[in-house]
């Protein structure tokens, strides 16, 4: 008998779960269809670019997290059904051997991250999400019911206005900076001083040291560059600049997903509140709150999915 239902938030730089008790009727059923919420957890990276075994891992340690954080023992897996909104879920062949690598969990359904959090901003109604984190990807849910997607092709090729793109792009002007390119200023400081922290040696060349971080490199790393960039937005024209082109990518990626403008667009994630002074005004106009988050939205699937089970 499954006791708790767990939704899951899973991205390049972290993770996030939600644990509910399953409603045993209407009466006790929270916002997302379950019962009311019992605990948060917070774990590493589980985007499956990452590796299946890490994403696993790391699904685990927040759902230990949470248990903990609520004073409660963790209960057998088996006792347990899990939503997960993941990034990398749109590779087929990630998505599979993740799904197969299920560690003993009653039940579950695994969705793109993109799709979660569409149906916990807009409560499984049609509209349209752009969720900005670490990387970035837009989602539709259409009136008559048809799902699409834009974006989300991974780091680094895509992730237009997402923490790693906009790394890429500081870390593009500090290089120009001290090629000479570009003026010296206390945010290419804040981008180089950064790097040289970075870097397990010691170089006494500040080239040196911006070679040795690039080497090691991940999407991580550019997307703790992001705050750097937001902090010195409304001070730097250089960093203010790649905000703005932020903002343009986000207001591409929503006419492309409903170019006649009707549909409410949510924007979520963690950059999503530092990106909306930047947005062009038109697509302003359409921004609504998210009603809740990519967990709240993977514990709405689950649910459905065992109140789909019960009806069979």
């Amino acid at each position: 008998m499954i006791e708790y239902l767990i939704g899951v938030d899973g991205g390049g730089t972290g993770t996030r779960v939600r644990v509910v008790r399953a409603a045993s009727d209407a009466r006790n059923e929270g916002p997302h269809g379950a019962g009311p919420l019992l605990a948060l957890g917070h774990g590493g990276p589980s985007g499956l670019m990452h590796g299946v075994e890490q994403a696993w891992s790391a699904v685990l340690e927040a759902l230990n997290a949470a248990f903990s954080s609520a004073g409660l023992v963790r209960p057998a897996l088996e006792k347990m059904a899990i939503g997960l909104g993941l990034a990398g879920v749109n590779n087929k062949q990630w998505a599979a051997d993740f799904s197969a690598k299920n560690p003993g969990f009653g039940d579950a359904v695994v969705e793109t991250d993109a799709f979660t959090t569409l149906v916990g901003a807009h409560q499984g109604r049609p509209g349209v999400i752009i969720a900005i984190g670490t990387g970035s990807v837009g989602e539709v849910l259409t009136t008559d019911g048809k799902r699409r997607e834009v974006g989300g092709w991974g780091f680094p090729a895509s992730d237009e206005a997402g923490g790693a793109w906009l790394g890429m792009r500081a870390v593009t002007h500090a290089q120009q900076v001290l090629d000479g390119r570009a003026p010296g200023s206390d945010f290419a400081r804040a981008l180089i001083h950064f790097c040289e922290r970075g870097c397990a040696t010691h170089f006494d060349s500040h080239r040196d040291s911006m070679f040795a971080w690039l080497a090691g490199a991940s999407q991580t790393s550019y997307a703790r560059l992001a705050p750097i960039v937001v902090s010195y937005a409304e001070s730097d024209p250089a960093a203010r600049q790649i905000m703005l082109e932020a903002g343009q990518e986000v207001a591409r990626i929503a006419a492309a997903l409903d170019p006649s403008g009707q549909l409410p667009v949510a924007l979520c994630g963690g950059l999503a509140a530092h990106l909306r002074e930047y947005l062009p005004a038109p697509l302003l106009a359409l921004v609504v709150k998210p009603h809740a988050d990519a967990a709240a939205g993977a514990l709405r699937l689950i649910d459905e999915r065992l109140k789909g089970k019960k009806t069979c």
